[in-house]
């Protein structure tokens, strides 16, 4: 059966992303915790947003259920109007993989693969294989010459950096960055940091980053503070 097409986005007159009183909560044992608590704001198209807050503040479940990996417990989330979580199964993943990428503070590359292979990944998934476009997305984050170096023989910037590109490989509208630069030294988490500004202003992609440093946060174009499941006054 050919591949469920994901749903078309309404172009640029719309906010691309809006959040609708978001709530987030989970039971342990017979404990109830809140980690978003009616929380809602929008997100224009090309906007670069960073996320802050304490430990607990509800910024990467926030980041996730914004992202279609964590349904809320109530609420809605629009892209271009369409609403996400209306969508189930396959018709979800599909818009995850083309209109959506992700860069995660622990860089998730298969150690098995090389750094071309990690990044024609998404492409796999959607059924279109290119190499080309791989190693031209490589070049692009300055590692042109490491396409078929594995993780481990790569450093950590240079895997983030293999991250970002693979988060790139089908084109999406939205980036999503949680804590992108957390495992890395002050120097090298600003460089990854400056690289993902550069390529969401070049493209005009909508980016969205959880973050701990407020140097870093300061270069987007709103920093947003979450507090207790809430965004601060």
């Amino acid at each position: 059966m050919p591949a469920t097409p994901p749903p078309k986005l309404p172009p640029n007159e719309a906010p691309h992303i809006v959040a609708e009183d978001l709530v987030q909560s989970f039971l342990i044992g017979e404990r109830k915790i809140e980690v978003l608590r009616g929380l809602s704001f929008t997100a224009q198209r090309g906007e670069r947003i960073f996320l802050q807050g304490a430990s607990g503040a509800g910024k990467t479940t926030l980041l996730y259920t914004l992202a279609g990996l964590e349904r809320p417990t109530s609420g809605r989330v629009l892209l271009g109007g369409v609403s996400l979580y209306d969508m189930r199964g396959e018709r979800l993943a599909t818009l995850r993989n083309r209109v959506m990428g992700y860069v995660f503070q622990s860089f998730f590359l298969l150690p098995e693969m090389t750094a071309t292979e990690n990044v024609m990944l998404p492409g796999r998934i959607a059924g279109k294989v290119n190499r080309k476009r791989a190693a031209e997305l490589l070049e692009l984050v300055g590692l042109g010459h490491r396409l078929n170096h594995l993780p481990a023989e790569l450093s950590g910037g240079e895997q983030q950096r293999v991250a970002i590109a693979r988060a790139l490989a089908n084109d999406p509208e939205i980036l999503f960055a949680d804590e992108p630069t957390g495992n890395l030294d002050s120097k090298t988490g600003a460089e990854i940091m400056h690289l993902l500004l550069s390529i969401a202003d070049a493209s005009k992609k909508t980016l969205i980053v959880v973050t701990h440093d407020p140097k870093l946060a300061g270069l987007g174009d709103r920093n947003l503070m979450l507090q207790e499941g809430r965004l601060a006054d």
